[in-house]
């Protein structure tokens, strides 16, 4: 249904939300159902719990229907020439209208329901870090045709110069890719999930102290160290496993692809489809981020640093920023350069390697962060008894080489250099990030020097930007380097100010 005004076509959200709704409200009831009737089994007959919760959830599924109704009654929107209008509302009214030339992004989800429905959900935002959600608009639920339809024309710009005028594909899916999944953070989050939830679904059902005593029957006869070890082992494999399904949730059915007028537009998921646009006017470069176990199968993922990316709290969606999984590092930087329009990727560039205080200032660290906890568990064990002292002692013995493994391989990760129309910045170890930002992005350089980094002759340059995190640090570089750095990233900040400095040698950014 639609009504005529000045400025344009009045429309109404697809009336199939209503059966939508009243599928999920189904299947809420059918969920509560199960726990409600064991709760209900020991005070009532069996057939009169049964009527009880079969009322409820009757009454449940007809009342968020009805209300269901009331907002797709009240819910309208237009397209105008200048603005989109949404009006919604019973007792209060909302009006909300956003300029079209503020858009920036007009993303698409549909969940397996809605899917099977042909609807989807548009959510059609400014990228604005406005308070209470004003910054965006969102249609719950229209026909995947009209979301389409949407999207093109509320994209639609003028041809960006050099930019083709059709469709290209950046990367498609390699189902090879899947490999990377399980040695992500991800895994052992999820293992530990699984854990959490068998004992909390065994608590609602009064079984938990049975569970613990099965699992502890399975290990009466191993040693303590050796059930630890195999807890922990099967809640890694259930982790992997449930960080592989996520995976092809999310990344299957994956397309990077560039449009014409210079919109970059990622569709991907299994059962929830996803389509998220940027305008590639709005990007102001390219992150590389290898967790540490990604990174030591030679993988890495790309983000975009880009205006307009804000993401609400009640925001569904993943990362949007994320613009390739987790891929060999070839790949990474291959579609990175070809995101960018560059030749050559500028996340491949050498780096110019940082002082050695820098490395002696991590040696430092890692050594205290070991130091403190054993020195607090000596003094218990004192005060206390001799048993802490043996853990304390152990875990000097283990956890000193690692701490200093980390912070040498946290110094091989420090870099930066210029390269053609980016600066470059690497840090991090169990979150190794190389950014490649336009230098026209940067808008201005704060120098940050500590008491110790002062003695050491080390300083830390933060670039900020209005794109992405907002602000990138090249972390503990030399002072004249890091200095003629930023003069050399954007010489009409600093450049005036400073002496021209000589640059030590440059280094490759493999490992």
């Amino acid at each position: 249904m639609s009504e005529d005004g000045p400025g344009g076509e009045w429309r109404r959200l697809d009336r199939r939300t209503l059966l939508a709704t009243a599928a999920v409200l189904c299947g809420v009831a059918g969920g509560a159902a199960l726990p409600v009737a064991a709760g209900l089994a020991g005070s009532l007959p069996l057939r009169q719990a049964v009527s009880w919760i079969l009322a409820g959830a009757l009454l449940l599924v007809l009342a968020g229907t009805a209300g269901d109704y009331v907002r797709w009654r009240r819910t309208r929107y237009r397209v105008g020439p200048e603005r989109v209008d949404l009006h919604t509302g019973l007792l209060l009214l909302k009006r909300r209208s956003l300029a079209r030339e503020r858009i920036r992004t007009v993303d698409l989800t549909a969940n397996p329901l809605q899917r099977l429905l042909s609807l989807v959900k548009v959510r059609i935002g400014t990228g604005e870090h406005a308070g209470g959600g004003e910054s965006t608009l969102e249609l719950d639920l229209v026909t995947r045709a009209e979301g389409e339809r949407l999207r093109r024309e509320l994209l639609a710009r003028a041809a960006v110069p050099g930019a083709p005028d059709r469709d290209s594909a950046l990367a498609v899916l390699d189902p090879r890719w899947i490999r990377y999944a399980p040695v992500s953070f991800l895994a052992p989050a999820l293992g530990g999930a699984a854990a959490g939830a068998v004992l909390q679904v065994s608590e609602w059902f009064g079984a938990q102290a049975r569970v613990i005593d099965w699992i502890g029957d399975r290990f009466q006869d191993v040693s303590p160290l050796w059930v630890v070890l195999d807890l922990v082992l099967v809640a890694t494999v259930v982790g992997a496993v449930g960080a592989l399904g996520l995976w092809v949730e999310m990344w299957w059915n994956y397309r990077l692809e560039r449009e014409p007028g210079g919109t970059l537009r990622v569709s991907r998921g299994l059962f929830t489809a996803r389509s998220v646009s940027l305008e590639e006017r709005r990007l102001r470069g390219i992150e590389l981020v290898a967790p540490l176990g990604v990174r030591m199968c030679g993988a890495a993922r790309v983000d975009a640093v880009a205006t307009g990316l804000v993401q609400d709290s009640d925001d569904k969606h993943a990362d949007l920023r994320n613009l390739l999984p987790a891929v060999d590092r070839a790949v990474a930087d291959r579609v990175a350069a070809d995101v960018l329009g560059e030749p050559e990727p500028p996340t491949g560039a050498p780096l110019t390697a940082h002082p050695r205080a820098a490395r002696t200032r991590r040696l430092r660290r890692a050594l205290w962060a070991v130091l403190v906890p054993v020195a607090l568990l000596a003094v218990l064990g004192v005060l206390l008894t001799p048993v802490l002292l043996y853990v304390a002692g152990g875990c000097a013995v283990v956890l000193t080489p690692i701490a200093v493994l980390f912070a040498l391989d946290a110094y091989r990760g420090l870099g930066h250099t210029v390269s053609g129309g980016y600066l470059v910045t690497r840090s991090g170890t169990l979150r190794r990030a190389t950014v490649a930002l336009r230098r026209g992005g940067v808008i201005g350089w704060t120098v940050k020097q500590s008491y110790f980094q002062r003695r050491a002759g080390l300083l830390t340059l933060t670039a900020t930007t209005a794109a992405g995190s907002g602000a990138y640090a090249v972390l503990d570089a030399g002072e004249s380097e890091g200095l003629s750095f930023a003069a050399a990233a954007v010489p009409d900040l600093l450049g005036p100010f400073l002496e021209p400095a000589e640059r030590p040698e440059a280094r490759s950014t493999v490992g």
